[in-house]
């Protein structure tokens, strides 16, 4: 009974997730996840460790999987702090590094659980409008602020910053934490990791959700230099030692080391992007330039609740969001090419 609530609870607007029915013949395009499933070496891993290994309590520095991501992206393993998925990992960094005596700064349109971490710990924020084509301009972050987080590229809209633009913002803002949010990066964006090196002040966050397939494995990532990284490591030993048990360290690193199936399985998706893209221009959509594995469109005439709705009734699952701005748009992730062709033969139905 909410009698019991403590008063935050009473205040707290929680992050609502795409949906995970369970439904015949569905083509679920509506939360991102990759359409092919992990590396076999994946599988392999996952069950080497299923022993009776199993009653004892796994890494708790996970150092095995951080030195792998060290080793790939060019950094120590001391600059590399993982958690239970990414959210996880953004939920350590609000509360460790984002919560100042000044405010939060983060676009108008982005990944809508930033304000549910902002009422969760109490921080102030403000969000930065986009521009007129639905794109951050650093130019607009140009005020006094506590710190900055968005993702690239931006979610839900797919647009991507280039580096250049990133270290700018960085530059521009020595005093203050700049988080880059790059769950999407693989799909075509440029990492900003390679700037950490000349930035204390840069944390970049990734995720091996999308393009690593394991979505129902939960592991993410944050490489930042060493200060910021323990600042996570002393919020994450105050909260949970274990984020990741052995099953997930197993295989994240063996997801990390296939190469030749991540590069494989992004080109299908970018791909497929592309493809998708040509065929909803031809039915007369409007699809902003997407580096992600997701398409954000709308139609001129056809509102997005609308069209949810309808390709819901055909089995066809998209995300669309109520906020005013974007009310129109439809969020559609990439599928196989087989469901695509699903997405688009039920929208050729309903625009008909």
């Amino acid at each position: 009974m909410s009698r019991f609530w403590s008063p935050l609870v009473h205040t707290l607007k929680p992050y609502v997730a795409g949906e995970q029915p369970v439904l015949d013949d569905l083509v679920k395009l509506n939360t991102n996840e990759n359409p092919y499933g992990p590396s076999d070496r994946v599988i392999a891993a996952i069950r080497a460790q299923a022993t009776d290994g199993l009653r004892l309590y796994p890494d708790p520095t996970s150092s095995r999987l951080r030195a792998t991501i060290a080793a790939r992206n060019g950094v120590e393993a001391n600059q590399v702090f993982v958690g239970n998925g990414s959210d996880e990992v953004l939920a350590h960094t609000f509360q460790a590094l984002l919560k100042h005596d000044q405010v939060l700064l983060f676009p108008d349109i982005t990944y809508s659980f930033y304000p549910v971490y902002c009422g969760l710990y109490g921080i102030e924020y403000r969000e930065v409008p986009l521009t007129a084509e639905m794109r951050i301009d650093i130019t607009d972050y140009r005020q006094p602020c506590g710190a900055i987080i968005f993702p690239n590229p931006n979610a839900p809209t797919g647009c991507p910053l280039t580096r250049q633009s990133i270290a700018e913002l960085a530059h521009d803002h020595p005093d203050q934490v700049v988080v880059i949010d790059e769950a999407y990066v693989d799909f075509g964006a440029e990492s900003a990791i390679p700037l950490v090196a000349n930035f204390p002040n840069l944390l970049v966050i990734q995720t091996f959700s999308k393009s690593r397939s394991l979505a129902g494995l939960r592991v993410g990532f944050a490489i930042g230099q060493r200060p910021l990284i323990e600042a996570l490591e002393r919020v994450k030993d105050s909260f949970n030692s274990y984020p990741l048990d052995r099953l997930a360290q197993a295989g994240a690193i063996a997801a990390y080391e296939d190469d030749d199936w991540f590069e494989e399985t992004r080109r299908r998706v970018i791909g497929s992007r592309d493809r998708l893209t040509l065929s909803l221009r031809n039915l007369g959509f409007e699809i902003l330039p997407s580096a992600a594995n997701f398409l954000f469109v709308r139609h001129p005439v056809h509102g997005g609740a609308v069209l949810a709705g309808g390709l819901r009734e055909r089995s066809v699952i998209v995300r669309h969001f109520p906020k005013e701005r974007i009310k129109d748009y439809l969020r559609i992730s990439i599928g196989t090419d087989a469901q695509c062709d699903r997405l688009v033969d039920a929208l050729r139905a309903l625009l008909s």
